[in-house]
C-alpha cells in the first residue's frame, strides 16, 4: 500500500491552525506540533494584560479545534532543529526525530529589543499568555505598592506607566489603561486616587501607527490625548533601569514599563541555513517555499514575503491566508499540478484606542471614532476561535461596558522585590535632572563597587 504524504506543521498560531484546517479532508497525514497546547488569539492579548479579559477567553486547546479532522494528530513538543537534507524535525531535549514529506514553518515571532536584551527584565513584551500574566501582575501590583508607600515621589513613580512603541499593540495598550484606572479601579483604593495615573506612550518615529495613513495616525494621536495619554513621538529610549526610563537626557521616573517597539522572528529560523532578513524572517519564494527546498514552507511572522514592493505585514489575516495558500500548494504538488503564487489580499487595518475610539482602513475607506470602534468589536468577535470564547468575550465586554468593572483583576506569580540598590538608583536619577545623569550613574557604580 502506498504511504500517504506526511505533512508536519510547526506552530499552532494563525498560520499553522489555518493550514491544518485547509488539509482536514486531504489524502495526507498531518501532524501539528506546538510547545503549548492552545491556540492564542493574540489581537486581544493586551486586554488580558490590563485585566479586562480572562486568559481562557482568548485561548482554545489545539486538539479541540482540530478534533474532527481524522487525518490530523497534535503533539505537545518543542522543536529544536530541522535537518533539511534528511527531512527530519528534532523535538524536545531527547532530540526525538519526526520525519516529514512537507513542512510548514509557522513558529511566529517574539518582541525585539534591538540588541538590548537586558532590557527585557525591566520592560516585558506582549507576545504570549505568560507575558500577559506578567504585565497584568506588574500593572495591578503598581497600585498596591502606591497604596502602601508614604513617599510622594515614589507613589508618583508607581502611578506612572510607560509604554515603548507606537504601533498597534502600544496604542491599544495605552488606550486601554485610562478607562480601567479612572473608572474601574478608582473605588477600590483608599489612600490613592487612581485617576491621577499617568500613561506615557513613547514612539521613536515621527508618528504613531506608521503603517496607517497619516490622517488616521493623527486621529489616533488625538484620541489618546483625549483619554489622558501623553504621546511623545520622536522619543527614542536610550536606557532602561528598574525605576526609570531615559529618553536622551530626560529621565522619566516609573516602576512599570511595557515594551511594544519591535518584533523578531522565532530564532529557530536561523538554524535552517537559508537567507533571512534583518528581523530573522525567512526569505521565501513566490509560493512561500524555502529557496532550494520546495517541500518546506514558511508562513506568518516567520516569513518575509514582498508583494508590490512592500513587505506583507505580520498580522493575523496575512498569516491565515498564507497558511491556507501553503496547504493548497502542498495538495497541488501531491496531485502533480503546478503551484500557484501567493497573493495577499489586504483585509484592512483596525486599531482600537479605548472606549468608543478606534481607527480603521479598508482600501480607500477610512474611519475613526464610534463607527470604527463598533466595527473593531464585530471583527474581533468574528475571528475568535470557538463559540464559547465568542460568547464569553461578548458577555465580558457587555458587563464592562455597563459597569466599568472587570473580573480578571488577579495578581499571580512571585512579587517583584525592589532592592535597596534599585531605590538608590531611582533617587539618583530624580536628582540628576538629565545633565548630571552621567554623574549620578558614576555614583551608583561606586556604590555597587563598594558594596
Amino acid at each position: 500500500m502506498t504511504r500517504r504524504p506526511r505533512v508536519v506543521i510547526l506552530g499552532g498560531g494563525f498560520g499553522g491552525l489555518y493550514a491544518a484546517k485547509a488539509l482536514g479532508n486531504a489524502p495526507v497525514d498531518v501532524t501539528v506540533i506546538d510547545r503549548t497546547n492552545h491556540h492564542l488569539f493574540q489581537p486581544l492579548l493586551y486586554q488580558v494584560a490590563t485585566a479586562v479579559l480572562a486568559p481562557s477567553d482568548i485561548m482554545s486547546p489545539i486538539r479541540f479545534l482540530l478534533r474532527k479532522q481524522k487525518n490530523t494528530a497534535v503533539l505537545l513538543a518543542e522543536a529544536r532543529e530541522v535537518d533539511l537534507e534528511r527531512r527530519v524535525l528534532m523535538v524536545d531535549d531527547d532530540q526525538r526525530e519526526i520525519p516529514y514529506d512537507f513542512l510548514i514553518f509557522a513558529t511566529g515571532a517574539r518582541h525585539s529589543y534591538f540588541g538590548r536584551d537586558d532590557w527585557e527584565r525591566y520592560a516585558p513584551g506582549l507576545k504570549s499568555i505568560e507575558s500577559a500574566y506578567e504585565i497584568r501582575r506588574r500593572f495591578l501590583l503598581a497600585f498596591e505598592e502606591a497604596e502602601k508607600t508614604e513617599d510622594a515621589a515614589e507613589r508618583d513613580a508607581y502611578l506612572t506607566f510607560v509604554i515603548v512603541g507606537g504601533g498597534p499593540t502600544g496604542v491599544e495598550l495605552a488606550g486601554m489603561i485610562p478607562p480601567v484606572v479612572k473608572r474601574g479601579l478608582r473605588s477600590d483604593f483608599r489612600r490613592i486616587d487612581t485617576a491621577h495615573t499617568q500613561v506615557i506612550l513613547l514612539e521613536a518615529g515621527p508618528r504613531i501607527l506608521p503603517s496607517l495613513p497619516e490622517s488616521l495616525s493623527h486621529a489616533a494621536h488625538r484620541s489618546l490625548e483625549q483619554l489622558g495619554v501623553e504621546v511623545r513621538t520622536g522619543s527614542r529610549v536610550t536606557e532602561l533601569r528598574p525605576d526609570a526610563v531615559s529618553v536622551g537626557r530626560e529621565c522619566i521616573q516609573t516602576r512599570t514599563v511595557f515594551w511594544a517597539a519591535g518584533n523578531a522572528a522565532s530564532p529557530l529560523g536561523r538554524s535552517l541555513g537559508v537567507p533571512l532578513d534583518s528581523a530573522g524572517r525567512v526569505l521565501v519564494e513566490r509560493d512561500l517555499s524555502l529557496p532550494g527546498h520546495p517541500e518546506v514552507f514558511a508562513v506568518g511572522d516567520t516569513a518575509a514575503f514582498t508583494q508590490d514592493g512592500l513587505l506583507v505585514p505580520g498580522v493575523a489575516p496575512a498569516a491565515m491566508q498564507a497558511g491556507r495558500a501553503a496547504a493548497r500548494n502542498i495538495m497541488r504538488t501531491v496531485r502533480g499540478e503546478p503551484r500557484t503564487e501567493f497573493r495577499y489580499r489586504d483585509m484592512g487595518t483596525l486599531a482600537t484606542i479605548g472606549r468608543h475610539k478606534a481607527v480603521a482602513e479598508f482600501g480607500r475607506l477610512r474611519l475613526s471614532g464610534y463607527l470604527a470602534w463598533w466595527l473593531w468589536l464585530f471583527v474581533h468577535i468574528l475571528y475568535l476561535a470557538g463559540f464559547r470564547n465568542r460568547l464569553s468575550v461578548l458577555m465580558e465586554w457587555a458587563y464592562s461596558y455597563v459597569t466599568y468593572r472587570h473580573g480578571a483583576r488577579l495578581i499571580t506569580g512571585s512579587e517583584c522585590c525592589h532592592s535597596a540598590e534599585s531605590r538608590a538608583e531611582a533617587r539618583l536619577c530624580r536628582t540628576s535632572n538629565s545633565p548630571e545623569l552621567g554623574i549620578a550613574s558614576s555614583r551608583l557604580e561606586r556604590v555597587k563597587t563598594n558594596a
